[in-house]
């Protein structure tokens, strides 16, 4: 029986076959993971988290945020939920929980949208099960990021829609100039109905009127999300910067991330799980207008890498002093910046985010900073009523669907086919005739034992051969449930790839419209660690 019946099913992490063995450790809890972490991801750990950021968040720093949020609130239509939530940060029972996302052409990839779905609703479980607290969720819009070639474009209808443009230094503060004609190409392509011109009005607002990306994703991530009572934080900010000024010179000095994630890596390494990031000497860049360069210690001075600012000592802590908005986190710096300036339990992310933080626990040790929950971000395979009543006449299981195409195919034939393609027991068959002859070999003539070997080799192979010529053979027979197979499979999973990967949620929108939002928050639930299967 198919399992696609109900609106909502949800499949292992691990039986996607799309997760690493880190990530899927983690979320079984194996031992050896856990010197790398603090608390895990569920209610008692978010209990112990709580009591851990309490005891060293400052009221001050609660005042700084507040008074930056409110700033950066003053250009958006705010809604009321999320103007009460950053003024309930004030108040040392309130804690956040952050997802973090780069700012991504119109969103970029459909997990945009289930990372902060995801904050949303572990908000709304944690005041269910922690009621005397209260919990903001929170987007950390990655405006000093520079690398525009991951953000300019995003795939709609199997097609890339990009934005052209030459840029240097934090991508927030890049015009949004040229975005004129990105906006009448993909008009054409979203065609005439009532959610394509909602798209419209969406995309021309958030990018024609506003001047720089910051302020056109933050627009746009307020307008889908502001009902929920998302706070969105743009962490470029000097009054922020201030909050980490002694750890931008604990790094310019000390070489602490870099000692202490080299022994977080090293450990990584040697339970045989891949080191996503080496740190440097110094993990900070220099951050002005149309400027994003490495600072590196070199003959006694600081430098700014393909400049020809240089620094001595007393300078540059002069400088963080007067200017740490110049001072600019890499990727391993960047995770403490946002501990240390948020009352902040969990950081949410995909298995490639959440496994460069597993990195950073010793470093966040040396600077006295309470190292944040990892919570695996919500992931969803979203089907249409057409696509769940295809799998149901196919008779195909979530688990199926995830399969390698070859392998889905060969399943699938294997069941159907009114002859038995399986050869597994004739092998085992010619294996125990070898064993008897090994036998009989040792009894008369060791040296007989090699041609045994040989022919056994031979043969299993030639089995093989001959089981996947059956198999073609018969795939051929059932072309027409082969194709519809690919076809439904190329549909759900494009280039072979998780769908959230890879589609715009301006398809899904031009489906189910402003429901879509709404559906996902019914839904999707943060902490049973599971990849989600919603029908639409």
């Amino acid at each position: 029986m198919s399992d696609f019946k109900s609106e909502h099913s949800s499949l292992p992490f691990k039986e996607t076959g799309y997760f690493s063995n880190l990530i899927c450790d983690y979320l079984d809890q194996k031992e050896s993971l856990k010197p790398l972490y603090q608390n895990f991801s569920d209610l008692n750990g978010y209990k112990n988290q709580m009591a851990l950021k309490k005891e060293v968040f400052t009221a001050e720093s609660r005042s700084v945020l507040v008074a930056s949020l409110n700033l950066q609130y003053k250009k958006v239509e705010a809604s009321e939920l999320s103007l009460n939530n950053i003024q309930s940060l004030l108040n040392d029972n309130t804690f956040t929980v952050t997802t973090g996302h780069q700012l991504n052409l119109f969103t970029g990839p459909l997990y945009f949208l289930y990372k902060i779905v995801t904050v949303i609703n572990l908000s709304k479980s944690l005041k269910k099960a922690f009621p005397e607290n209260n919990f903001v969720p929170i987007y950390w819009m990655a405006t000093e990021d520079h690398d525009f070639e991951e953000i300019n474009y995003f795939n709609f209808k199997n097609q890339k829609v990009k934005w052209e443009q030459s840029f240097g230094g934090g991508v927030g503060r890049l015009s949004t100039e040229g975005l004129n004609d990105v906006f009448e190409a993909f008009s054409k392509n979203l065609g005439e109905s009532q959610f394509a011109d909602e798209l419209k009005s969406l995309f021309k607002k958030a990018y024609l009127e506003h001047d720089n990306l910051a302020d056109a994703t933050f627009y746009l991530a307020n307008q889908l999300f502001s009902a929920y009572g998302l706070v969105i934080l743009d962490a470029d900010k000097s009054e922020l910067k201030s909050l980490f000024s002694d750890t931008i010179k604990d790094e310019l000095l000390n070489q602490t991330c870099f000692n202490a994630v080299s022994k977080s890596a090293e450990a990584l390494s040697n339970l045989n799980y891949k080191v996503q990031v080496n740190p440097r000497p110094i993990n900070l860049f220099y951050l002005k207008e149309n400027l994003r360069e490495r600072i590196v210690f070199e003959q006694n001075s600081y430098k700014v890498l393909n400049t020809s600012l240089v620094f001595t000592k007393d300078q540059i802590l002069d400088e963080v002093d007067r200017y740490p908005e110049r001072f600019s986190p890499n990727v391993l710096t960047r995770p403490l910046y946002q501990e240390t300036i948020l009352p902040n339990l969990s950081y949410t992310g995909g298995g490639g985010e959440l496994a460069y933080w597993f990195e950073m626990n010793a470093y966040f040790e040396q600077r006295n900073v309470p190292f944040p929950i990892l919570l695996l971000r919500n992931s969803v395979l979203a089907i249409s009523e057409k696509q769940a009543q295809k799998i149901t006449k196919l008779n195909l299981k979530a688990k199926d669907l995830f399969l390698n195409q070859d392998a889905l195919l060969s399943k699938v034939i294997k069941e159907i086919s009114d002859i038995n393609i399986d050869f597994s027991e004739q092998k085992n068959n010619l294996q125990n005739m070898f064993s008897d002859l090994k036998q009989l070999a040792l009894r008369t003539d060791k040296s007989f034992i090699g041609a045994v070997n040989a022919q056994e080799h031979k043969q299993l192979k030639g089995m093989t051969v001959l089981e996947k010529r059956l198999l073609k053979a018969q795939k051929r027979k059932y072309v027409d449930i082969t194709e519809r197979i690919k076809i439904l499979q190329n549909e759900l999973f494009p280039n072979q790839s998780l769908q959230e990967r890879y589609l715009n949620f301006s398809e899904l929108y031009l489906l189910y419209g402003s429901q879509l939002i709404p559906h996902l928050i019914k839904n999707l639930e943060p902490l049973t660690l599971e990849f989600s299967i919603l029908r639409f």
